[in-house]
């Protein structure tokens, strides 16, 4: 597995669950999805991802969109 898809994966998984929370335990829960949303577009702007800084730490191979 690359960075890349790590990183997707994780941000899908934190989408998708915030919602699940959200629904079934509070609405509040809908900010986790708002801020991974506004991680995501940072990271298209400036090419800087905190989750892939701690995959790339834990070991998981480069690919191309953070290198």
């Amino acid at each position: 597995m690359t960075l890349d898809a790590a990183v997707l994966r994780f941000a899908g998984c934190v989408v998708l669950v915030s919602v699940l929370l959200s629904i079934y335990v509070h609405p509040w829960w809908i900010a986790l999805t708002i801020f991974a949303g506004l991680n995501m577009i940072q990271a298209s702007f400036t090419g800087f991802c905190p989750a892939a800084a701690v995959f790339k730490k834990l070991g998981i191979r480069p690919g191309n969109a953070f290198d």
